[in-house]
C-alpha cells in the first residue's frame, strides 16, 4: 500500500493537471492508515492483572489487533488466546515477534465450519476463569459471521442460508445483527456473560454508523437491549424464514439475549480503538495540506447505495456549476454503511458481482451526467468489497462515455447488482489487498474548478 504524508504541498495547479485518480487513492491510504491496529492500541491497553490474560475475538482486523497486543504486551507477564479473522486477512508476522495469541482464519461474510470450529473453542476458554484474570476481547467488523456459534434448533446451513438471504435483503447492519445475536450462543453478550468472574476488556475497531458497541461485530462481549420481539419483526419485514422450532423459540422469549443490567458485566470497559470519524478527518486534513477545501459529511450515512450515489452525484454537480457552499477546489468525504438488495435476475441473466462501494459508484456515475472537473472514490477500509478482490471503485468525467464505446450501459449493470464486471471493463477497479482493519465505507468525491479558474 502506497503513504502518503500530510505534510505534502502540492499547488493546486499540479493537482488540477495531474491524476486525480492519484490523489484520490492517496486520500483512501491515509483513511485506512489512520486506523490501523499498529497506530492505535498502546493508549487503551489496561496494565496486566494478578491473574492470567486471555485474549479472544474476532474481526477482519482480528490478526492485525493480536499482533499489536503482542508487540506491546510486557514480555514477562502471561498472554494467551484465540482471535479469528477472514481468509487470507492474517497481516505477515515480524520475525521478532513472539506469537502468544493463536490467529485462525474462517469465511466472511457467509459463516462457514471453520468459523464453527473457532468460536467453540474461544468459548471454551472462557471456562475456569476466576476474578484475578483478565479478558482481552478484539472486536472489529466481520465478526458476526466470523464468530458464529448457531443458537440449539438451528445448524450451520440454517444461519448460512438466513444470512445470505439478509445480505440480499437491503437490511441494514443494525438489523441485521440484531437477528444474527438471537440466533448466536455466543454473540450479543453472550461471550461476556460467559467470561464471569473475570475483568472484560473489548478493544473493538468500529465499522458501524454510530459506534456502537452492541453493533459492532453483533456485540459478543457487550450487553444487548434489543429482544426476540425485534429479531421478529425484522425477519417478517425482509420476508426471511427461519426453521419453526426456532421462531417458536423467538416467540417465547427464550433466546433473549443478556441485558445491560445484567450484573455479569460489572466491571466490564469497552475501549473504541479507531473509528470511520477519525479516518474521515484524516483524509481531510491531508486534502487540507494540499490546498483544497474539504468538506466531512458524516460517517453514519446509510440506505440504497445506488441512491447515496445519487445525492453525492447532485452536491458534487451543484459544486462544479458554483451553485453551492461546497467551493472548489475541495473534496466531499463521507462514510457509513449503505446497503445493496440485489434484484432477482431475468431467467438465464448472469449473477452479477460487485459491492455497495462499487454499486455506489454506478449510481454516482449514472447521475453526474459526465460532470465536467468531478472525479470520485468509493472503496472498504477492509480491502474487500463484497466478496471479490476489489476495495471499490473510481469514477471520472468520461466514465459513461468509456463503457458506453465497450458496450456497456450503466443502467443495465445497476438492474444486475454488476458493478464489478462495470468497472473491471473499464479499468478502474481500485485493488489494495487486505488491508488489516475496517472502518467502513470511504467516500472521496473529488470537485475541480474549470480550467482557467484555479
Amino acid at each position: 500500500m502506497s503513504t502518503f504524508s500530510t505534510h505534502s504541498d502540492i499547488p493546486i495547479s499540479d493537482i488540477h493537471h495531474g491524476d486525480p485518480r492519484v490523489l484520490l487513492r492517496q486520500l483512501f491510504d491515509v483513511a485506512v492508515q489512520r486506523a490501523l491496529p499498529s497506530h492505535n492500541t498502546a493508549a487503551h491497553l489496561p496494565a496486566p492483572p494478578k491473574g492470567r490474560t486471555v485474549v479472544i475475538g474476532a474481526g477482519k482486523a482480528g490478526g492485525a489487533m493480536a499482533q499489536a497486543v503482542e508487540a506491546l504486551w510486557p514480555a514477562d507477564a502471561p498472554l494467551s488466546g484465540l482471535v479469528v479473522t477472514r481468509y487470507h486477512h492474517t497481516p505477515p508476522r515480524p520475525k521478532a515477534l513472539a506469537h502468544r495469541i493463536e490467529v485462525v482464519e474462517a469465511s466472511h461474510p457467509v459463516p462457514d465450519a471453520a468459523g464453527l470450529a473457532a468460536a467453540q473453542r474461544i468459548l471454551q476458554l472462557t471456562q475456569g476463569l476466576t476474578e484475578d484474570d483478565l479478558v482481552l476481547c478484539l472486536v472489529s467488523g466481520g465478526g458476526s459471521s466470523l464468530l458464529t456459534l448457531p443458537c440449539e434448533g438451528i445448524t450451520l446451513e440454517d444461519k448460512q442460508r438466513i444470512n445470505r438471504q439478509l445480505l440480499e435483503s437491503g437490511a441494514n447492519i443494525l438489523e441485521m445483527n440484531t437477528v444474527r445475536k438471537h440466533l448466536s450462543a455466543i454473540k450479543g453478550g453472550r461471550l461476556g456473560a460467559a467470561c464471569a468472574p473475570a475483568r472484560v476488556v473489548t478493544l473493538t475497531i468500529s465499522d458501524v454508523p454510530g459506534d456502537d458497541a452492541s453493533v459492532i461485530a453483533s456485540g459478543p462481549t457487550v450487553p444487548d437491549a434489543s429482544t426476540c420481539a425485534d429479531a421478529l419483526a425484522i425477519l417478517k419485514r425482509y420476508g426471511i424464514d427461519v426453521p419453526d422450532a426456532v421462531r417458536a423459540q423467538l416467540e417465547s422469549g427464550a433466546l433473549e439475549t443478556p441485558k445491560p443490567d445484567d450484573a455479569r458485566f460489572d466491571g466490564h470497559v469497552v475501549e473504541l480503538i479507531a473509528t470511520p470519524q477519525q479516518s474521515l478527518e484524516a483524509a481531510a486534513d491531508a486534502a487540507r495540506a494540499l490546498g483544497l477545501n474539504a468538506y466531512v459529511l458524516s460517517d453514519e450515512i446509510e440506505g440504497e447505495s445506488r441512491e447515496v450515489g445519487k445525492v453525492h452525484a447532485a452536491l458534487a454537480r451543484s459544486a462544479a456549476q458554483g451553485r453551492s457552499t461546497f467551493q472548489p477546489p475541495c473534496v466531499i468525504l463521507s462514510g457509513g454503511e449503505t446497503t445493496v438488495t440485489v434484484r432477482p435476475r431475468a431467467e438465464g441473466q448472469p449473477k452479477g458481482r460487485g459491492g455497495r462501494a462499487g454499486e455506489f459508484c454506478m449510481g454516482l456515475a449514472q447521475a453526474l451526467q459526465a460532470q465536467a472537473g468531478v472525479w470520485a472514490l468509493a472503496a472498504d477500509t477492509d480491502g474487500i468489497d463484497g466478496v471479490e478482490d476489489n476495495a471499490g471503485a473510481i469514477v471520472t468525467p468520461d466514465t459513461l462515455a468509456r463503457a458506453q464505446a465497450m458496450g456497456l450501459n450503466v443502467a443495465d449493470h445497476l438492474d444486475r447488482n454488476d458493478a464489478y464486471g462495470y468497472f473491471e471493463t473499464i479499468g478502474d477497479l481500485v485493488l489494495t489487498g487486505p488491508t488489516h482493519t475496517n472502518v467502513n465505507d470511504f467516500r472521496v468525491v473529488l470537485v475541480l474548478p474549470p480550467e482557467g479558474h484555479a
